[in-house]
């Protein structure tokens, strides 16, 4: 019988629906997983404990009084150590912010709440989300491994089923890298789609939150839970929500797929990974799409224009807290946050004046070719051991260094980009390919992971072994 924490997020929702089990067995069943799982993974900074449960009994009563607030009603969900909240301390990875409570609760938070989901945690992030210093956290999937980005506890989290879903941000790749190396699904939607209102920023023009999950359908349910406009958040674009689910299964014949094979397939790609995609695009091509070779020299741009715009960024949001307490910051963070002090003004204005004319061709791009998305693997390699990551010097470079490249450009052009698993690799580390999609048309970028996911099992493999 499969255990309580091992259900998907569709599953486990079902089972509360139909009365076949409650909220407070399956929260209690997720804390006893973060028990078991935390020693080794480190993906937490605060969990609910009691509070957790308190909250699944309300919802368990709710249902009991016919109340059904949605797909979320009583799932457990973690949520990144960036998102404000008043019932716990918002640190952001950071000792400078040790301690500290906001004044009030993220927007999406709330949301989460209201859908009726449990908060049973915050997740560990590197400090400020800048992803250059070195958090605990660690993969599921290896013994000292590296789990991604800045959003890794909330991908070690739910790849160990120590929680049902995650929140994650994603300023040039957080959500994608930690799901691809996880073997999950993960969402960086359309810039504007989800509030980040009340979460500590590193790059506004960049910064984007969203759903990871294990399958398709249930990163679509968090989605839509989340998404909607914010007065709150100068960035928010009043767009409907789309039903995510609607045509989820419809099919993608006659969908058009764009690959850019100079810049996505370079020598840098492990032979497994290129492999897995390779297979991807064979299948989807089965399926009914049409492959579309495209070109797109200006990807090559994408890298110095997003990292311009973010060191800009990042040090001016900062620019207090690096002046009263920056001796408490991590060295890493604290030399990335004083080198965008030198980023002159004129070079921020002609950053943000390409990426301009990066959105302009990549659009034209998907309008001349009449594309649905662009496919890419979502990073060049599987996870490796910590000390080969963060090897540096002659001899020290490996795969995952390019990474950005890879994640980069749904950033700087706000589009929304999806990763979903596509297999492992002879070592049985899992592989990621990425959709790139039009702006706000996160529901084909599910249609168009589904029709390849539900052909396969990968979303039954776990690296926990009890």
């Amino acid at each position: 019988m499969t255990e309580l924490a091992d259900l998907t997020l569709a599953a486990a929702g079902d089972l509360l629906r139909r009365g076949q089990t409650t909220s407070r067995d399956l929260t209690a069943a997720i804390l006893r997983r973060i028990e078991e799982t935390e020693p080794r993974i480190h993906a937490y900074a605060h969990v609910y404990w009691e509070q957790s449960l308190t909250n699944a009994g309300d919802r368990d009563n709710e249902l009991r009084r016919g109340r059904w607030r949605g797909p979320l009603h009583g799932i457990p969900i973690a949520v990144k150590d960036l998102l404000y909240t008043t019932d716990a301390p918002t640190e952001a990875g950071s000792d400078a912010l040790k301690g500290w409570v906001p004044p009030f609760t993220a927007t999406v938070v709330e949301k989460l709440r209201a859908a009726g989901a449990i908060i049973v945690g915050k997740t560990v992030t590197h400090e400020l989300a800048y992803g250059v210093n070195e958090p605990p956290t660690r993969s599921p999937w290896g013994s000292n491994s590296y789990p991604g980005g800045s959003s890794a506890g909330s991908g070690a989290s739910v790849a160990a089923r120590s929680a049902v879903g995650a929140i994650g941000t994603d300023t040039g790749g957080s959500i994608r890298e930690p799901a691809s190396l996880n073997g999950l699904v993960g969402l960086k939607p359309t810039f504007g789609r989800v509030s980040r209102y009340g979460v500590v920023p590193l790059s506004p023009s960049l910064d984007h939150v969203g759903p990871m999950t294990r399958t398709v359908t249930d990163n679509a349910l968090m989605l839509s839970a989340i998404a909607g406009p914010d007065q709150a958040d100068s960035g928010s674009i009043d767009v409907p929500v789309d039903d995510y689910l609607l045509n989820i299964d419809r099919g993608i014949h006659g969908m058009r797929i764009g690959i850019d094979r100079r810049y996505f397939f370079d020598p840098t790609l492990q032979p497994d990974v290129r492999n897995a995609v390779e297979t991807v695009i064979a299948e989807l091509e089965d399926a009914g799409a049409e492959i579309i070779d495209v070109s797109m020299p200006e990807l090559d741009a994408v890298g110095t224009v997003g990292m311009t715009i973010m060191l800009a960024e990042a040090a001016a949001e900062h620019r207090d807290l690096l002046q009263k307490l920056g001796d408490r910051l991590d060295p890493a963070t604290r030399v990335m946050l004083e080198l965008g002090h030198f980023v002159p003004a004129t070079h921020y204005n002609v950053a943000l004046a390409a990426r301009v004319r990066l959105k302009s061709t990549v659009r034209d791009l998907f309008m001349g070719h009449g594309l649905t998305a662009l496919l890419s693997p979502t990073l060049p390699a599987t996870t490796m051991p910590m000390d080969a990551v963060s090897a540096t010097g002659p001899g020290g470079e490996n795969p995952l260094t390019s990474a950005i490249n890879f994640t980069w450009p749904a950033n700087v052009f706000g589009l929304p980009a999806l990763t979903i698993p596509c297999g492992f690799s002879s070592q049985g580390l899992p592989i990621g390919v990425q959709f790139l999609g039009r702006p706000f048309a996160e529901a084909a970028l599910y249609r168009l992971a589904r029709a390849y996911e539900r052909n396969h099992d990968w979303v039954t493999r776990s690296p926990y072994e009890g």
